[in-house]
């Protein structure tokens, strides 16, 4: 099996970490008298704008329960994007980074996509350029490209296939039994996680997500022996140390729907810790843990 990593990540994890994730972040909340004005200047000028604002799972709490509050949505990137499709609004507002945008505008051509910082990033977008992965794809015509949503527009472009983390598995294995060899992109270690799962021959491109690289395998087995009965639900952008300690692989939505329908009271939750915001208005019973980092917290 075809294991080889290509180290095109040209991340700096730490130098990265206070740019790219600049756009999940608000400052201090607003006294609440203001936060209220505020809200409803945002929700009529939506209105006069005929416009609809879409949000992540990732970012912050006030701008999911803003979405929530005029009619949009709170979701993952391709749930955004056929929200966004779907609803008779002819602009839509995405709060998220820049392929999130970009995604949203190849669902819908028709309509204006505005956000609020083109500069808004992803460290796996950031770390696949074009030109180089085109090099990369030209370099093995043998193989069925096969590219994760977190990619530029021009990325997809030069893919056979666009896949989410909830889909990927289902994909690669399709390739497989029609006996394909696959090249994937972005992140290394969602490849890995694939390629172990499907026994796909996969030739990985070496990014990685700067949230879920820093995940900690070691304080990860300490935390759970505080926790004993805490269920570990792990996003496969993790690295595999840490996806060999969880009781659920899966995409947010998928690790939101565990802790909805899961019988535990506790769950450790190694992804973006803004997705229990969500988490906690629709599960206000269970017990969210954030799974331990490099000293930053995710």
């Amino acid at each position: 099996m075809d294991q080889t990593l290509y180290d095109y990540d040209r991340q700096d994890a730490h130098g990265a970490t206070s740019t790219a994730q600049a756009w999940a972040r608000v400052p201090p909340g607003l006294p609440p008298a203001e936060r209220a004005a505020t809200i409803d200047r945002i929700h009529a000028q939506l209105v006069a704008q005929d416009a609809v604002l879409v949000a992540h799972y990732y970012v912050d709490g006030d701008i999911q329960d803003l979405a929530l509050a005029s009619g949009g949505c709170v979701a993952d990137s391709l749930e955004m994007a056929r929200f966004g499709r779907d609803h008779p609004a002819h602009t839509l507002v995405v709060a998220g980074v820049r392929f999130m945008g970009e995604t949203a505008k190849i669902l819908s051509p028709d309509k204006r996509v505005l956000m609020p910082d083109l500069d808004a990033t992803c460290s796996l977008d950031l770390g696949c350029p074009a030109d180089e992965f085109a090099a990369f794809c030209d370099a093995h015509p043998d193989r069925k490209v096969v590219v994760y949503a977190n990619t530029s527009a021009a990325v997809k472009a030069r893919a056979d296939w666009m896949v989410t983390s909830s889909c990927a598995l289902a994909i690669v294995n399709h390739l497989k039994d029609q006996g394909e060899k696959v090249l994937w992109a972005p992140d290394r270690h969602l490849g890995r996680y694939i390629q172990e799962q499907t026994g796909a021959d996969m030739l990985l491109w070496s990014g990685a997500c700067i949230v879920h690289d820093e995940f900690k395998a070691l304080e990860l087995e300490l935390l759970k022996s505080e926790h004993p009965g805490a269920k570990v639900l792990a996003h496969p952008e993790s690295p595999d140390t840490v996806l060999a300690q969880a009781d659920l692989i899966g995409s947010t939505t998928q690790i939101l729907k565990a802790v909805l329908e899961g019988d535990a009271s506790e769950y450790i939750i190694a992804t973006d810790k803004a997705l229990m915001h969500r988490i906690r208005q629709l599960a206000p019973g269970k017990t969210l843990i954030e799974a331990p980092t490099a000293g930053r917290s995710a």
